[in-house]
């Protein structure tokens, strides 16, 4: 018997925030409408930034694990 999926995958969540995106850019949302699809928008970039915590802290137990502890920040104004 398949397990029932409790929460959406990291990839559904970021597809559902970019079209939610794409229609509040379009502009052709009513105010009501714009609201609640920025509501949405900030639930699913916290269960995205959840997702990729946890792969983070996956991938680092990994390496100490292995022996493998080089992790160093990443310089993004390179």
């Amino acid at each position: 018997m398949a397990r029932k999926k409790a929460s959406t995958s990291f990839e559904e969540s970021l597809t559902a925030l970019e079209t939610l995106v794409e229609q509040l850019e379009s502009g052709e949302l009513s105010l009501e409408d714009s609201l609640q699809a920025f509501e949405q928008g900030i639930k699913l970039t916290r269960e995205c930034q959840q997702s990729l915590t946890k792969a983070e802290q996956k991938v680092n137990l990994l390496l100490e694990k292995n022996g493998l502890q080089t992790i160093e920040p990443f310089d993004t104004e390179e």
